[in-house]
């Protein structure tokens, strides 16, 4: 089967490729073909998320398992298309450098027998629009707590009056028990 992708760089101005591969072709795979599709020098790291429809990240697939322990991280070349990416499931992220996360929207847009597809060599580099900026496209991570409210939700959790208990007379050694030397 072949598969086509739109993939859509996270930014303001519209910068897409649609790419052609095979289902039986790795995330590796996939990773190599977008990084040619927008022209990168492939000398950064990338990973794959798993997402659910509404882009929402999960599990991180890197190109190389970077942890303490081998096989401690899921990594691109285990994973055929087939695996991860079909009819229900076709939306995965992508970032490209992860020093300056350069952000893809990767979805798959048809699913098609290699005798219907126009595509002989693949994988293939269909329709590109827009031009990659300079730079990645800065990501704005706003900080859901306000700069007034340092505490956000655990506000009012520990005021000065909850420590009240200590005020007046009394004091830990009233609590002291002779029976009970420590």
């Amino acid at each position: 089967m072949v598969y086509k992708f739109r993939v859509i760089l996270d930014a303001e101005d519209d910068v897409l490729r649609d790419i052609a591969i095979k289902d039986t072709d790795t995330l590796e795979d996939l990773h190599n073909t977008i990084i040619n599709a927008f022209g990168f020098d492939g000398m950064e790291g990338g990973s794959f998320f798993l997402c659910d429809d509404n882009w929402e990240q999960q599990d991180e697939i890197m190109l190389f398992d970077m942890g303490d322990v081998p096989g401690e991280h899921k990594i691109m070349s285990d994973f055929k298309l087939s695996d991860l990416l079909y009819e229900d499931q076709t939306k995965i992220l992508y970032v490209y450098d992860p020093f300056v996360n350069w952000t893809f929207f990767v979805e798959l847009a048809a699913i098609e027998s290699e005798d219907d597809s126009e595509e002989k060599e693949l994988p293939a580099l269909l329709f590109a629009h827009g031009i990659l900026p300079e730079d990645a496209p800065v990501k704005n991570f706003d900080d859901p707590i306000s700069k007034d409210d340092i505490y956000g939700d655990f506000d009012d959790d520990y005021d000065d009056e909850d420590f009240d208990m200590f005020d007046g007379d009394e004091g830990f050694s009233e609590f002291d028990n002779d029976d009970n030397n420590y």
